[in-house]
């Protein structure tokens, strides 16, 4: 896993010294610039205070993980779709013995007795309980107590060093530079006023402009309102599933937020009557069901969407399994998620940081009591997530680590889909990054969201139909301005895949960004988002009993989600494998012409206009959005 080294996140390589004779320099492994909004400093922690440090080893093969996946990904590889098993990918990765007894060497080096050191069963981590005193010493650092405006401590420091040596077999030490704490739940009493909508960072979700009291039937309405039949013509979606007992395709969704079964069938009987009497296959991940106690557009609106367009357009033939993540006390991250489809994923890397994600049995009582979800689900073929993060909410090591997953999934053969964003060239919120790392309203700094920036999932952008324009014209699409703006841009973590460089050199050299280089990452040299796009505005949704009108990445995600299950299904009756990671196809020269380039619009935010969209890859809708019966007949043309 490669990370871009900026500003806006940095681990330097200042040299200390530390008495450890028979090992290397030590240099800063993990530092933090900045405390994230509501966190202050306030004291030193005590020395004699017992920290249960874990140190999570580097795996075996991780580096090579971009050359696994692209042998079976490239439509020009002679691997192509031959994808991996669970146990081929767990034994490649797997942490070497070399790393294991080097950290161990190391530790007992600096005065900690073997019998304090332990491993876990997977060889993924190694764990000690030491004093803060220790911990200083053993990494040349300072443990302090911040709190948080709620009242909340949380023990962190703000950087600290491993020797050069062992930095190559660990990736990351808790509890260290991560103060992106998950505050306990709330009591009983404040839980209905202050509980998080729809988890994880309570980011991306769908805008509405209110309802409507018409029901919208014809073509020659798209401009105004979004239904299926509308999406059936932008992108030439005629297809019948023929394979689908063999098909999968997974929506994600994160307790709270919740389809109505009553919506779904309001939704059926005037839009889709291929869904009456249907339902999504529901599959509970820690906890999660399709709660009823909150209802509103903040809880229905994202579940009811993502699961009326996606069950829709893959024709009611096809089951669609809903992912419920999280219960109502807890929650969920999109770890908890990934632990559930892939039981190797729990201790990779050291496995999760409960700072950031949920952790069960509910410690605290009162939520889910059974086990973690760990390898207990099957993954889709096509898995939609219309959910995310800011990039900078998280460290580069939390990211990566997540990151690398994604790659794990595609080497299995799936199709991982997030939303890119809503808020153009800004985060989440509209929140921009400061010079010191900070996020704010008043930043000036071009911030992108994560996962979409992650190199091994396929980042989905929003268009929209131009005002006055007929879906059966020519070119009848625009990035999305009306309520949100396709969110897009260079991820300041993320290095840049090779399958995206011959295009996104094209645009930085023909359609060069006209802004300061201090305010967007200008390098070319980083990870580029989206990857392609669909319509994300003025969609017709039941939601709460009545129609609205909804907008966002959030519609974009799973309407592409069902264009490529219904690919798939093509593929499995004939005896081919499933489509998988797609980028590097997509971006490869089999697949010029494959989607429909949107030329007109921008992605404002930051004080700034954004980037505009130009002829060819973009950072406003990627690549652009799908043709259908050119990618059908391409993806079929493949072995």
């Amino acid at each position: 896993m490669r990370c871009l080294l900026t500003a806006f996140v940095t681990l330097s390589l200042a040299v200390v010294s530390l008495a450890a004779p028979t090992f290397s320099p030590y240099n800063v492994h993990e530092k933090r610039i900045a405390l994230p909004i509501g966190w202050s400093h306030s004291r030193r922690h005590k020395s004699t205070a017992t920290l249960p440090l874990r140190i999570a080893l580097k795996q075996n093969n991780i580096e090579s993980i971009d050359e696994y996946l692209n042998d079976v990904s490239h439509p020009k590889s002679a691997n192509y779709g031959k994808h991996w098993t669970a146990g081929e990918i767990a034994r490649k990765f797997a942490p070497s013995e070399e790393s294991i007894s080097t950290v161990r060497d190391w530790l007992i080096e600096n005065g900690l007795t073997s019998e304090r050191i332990g491993v876990s069963p997977t060889k993924g981590w190694i764990n000690v309980d030491i004093t803060v005193e220790e911990a200083e010493r053993l990494m040349n650092t300072e443990y302090n107590v911040y709190t948080h405006v709620s009242g909340q401590e949380h023990v962190a420091c703000e950087a600290y060093h491993l020797p050069e040596n062992i930095r190559a077999h660990v990736d990351f030490v808790l509890p260290s530079v991560n103060f992106d704490a998950k505050l306990k739940r709330r009591s009983d009493s404040q839980q209905e006023s202050t509980l998080a909508i729809g988890q994880p960072g309570v980011g991306i979700t769908p805008k509405t402009t209110g309802t409507i009291s018409q029901t919208v039937t014809e073509l020659e309405q798209c401009d105004e309102y979004i239904t299926p039949i509308c999406l059936r013509a932008l992108y030439g979606l005629v297809y019948e599933p023929v394979s689908t007992e063999k098909n999968s395709f997974g929506v994600v969704e994160y307790t709270p937020q919740a389809y109505l079964q009553s919506d779904l069938q309001l939704f059926a009987m005037n839009y889709s009557t291929d869904l009456i009497g249907k339902e999504p296959v529901l599959v509970s991940i820690d906890g999660g069901y399709a709660q009823t106690e909150y209802q509103g557009f903040e809880y229905n609106g994202e579940s009811d969407l993502d699961l009326q367009y996606g069950m829709t357009l893959v024709t009611g033939k096809q089951n669609v399994t809903l992912y419920q993540t999280g219960d109502m006390v807890e929650g969920a991250s999109f770890n908890n998620f990934l632990d559930a489809i892939d039981g190797s994923y729990c201790t990779f890397e050291g496995g999760n940081n409960y700072t950031v994600d949920s952790e069960y049995p509910d410690p605290y009582g009162g939520g889910y009591e059974g086990p973690e979800d760990c390898g207990t689900v099957t993954p889709a073929y096509v898995i939609s997530t219309s959910y995310g993060y800011n990039e900078a909410d998280l460290t580069p090591f939390y990211t990566a680590r997540q990151c690398a997953e994604y790659a794990k999934l595609g080497l299995m053969g799936v199709t991982i889909l997030y939303s890119s964003g809503d808020d153009g060239v800004a985060g989440n919120g509209d929140v921009c990054l400061n010079p010191n790392g900070t996020q704010s309203v008043n930043g000036t700094i071009f911030n992108p969201t994560f996962p979409g920036v992650c190199p091994y999932v396929t980042s989905v952008g929003a268009t929209m139909v131009k005002p006055n324009a007929s879906v059966l014209e020519a070119q009848p699409e625009m990035a999305c301005m009306e309520v949100i703006y396709s969110g897009g841009g260079f991820s300041n973590y993320f290095a840049m895949p090779s399958y995206q460089q011959s295009a996104v050199d094209y645009y930085l050299e023909n359609y060069p960004p006209n802004y300061p280089p201090n305010i967007w990452n200008s390098t070319g040299k980083s990870r580029a988002l989206p990857d392609i796009s669909a319509n994300g505005a003025n969609y017709v949704v039941a939601i709460d009993g009545e129609f609205e009108l909804v907008y966002g990445t959030s519609c974009s995600s799973p309407v592409s989600g069902a264009i490529f299950t219904m690919i798939n299904d093509a593929r499995l009756a004939i005896g081919k494998s499933p489509i998988g990671f797609i980028n590097p196809t997509i971006y490869s020269e089999d697949f010029a012409g494959a989607f429909h380039d949107i030329t007109e619009g921008s992605n404002p935010g930051c004080g700034t206009e954004g980037y505009n969209a130009t002829v060819g890859w973009d950072p406003v809708t990627g690549l652009g959005t799908p043709n259908f019966p050119i990618l059908l007949e391409k993806w079929l043309a493949l072995p």
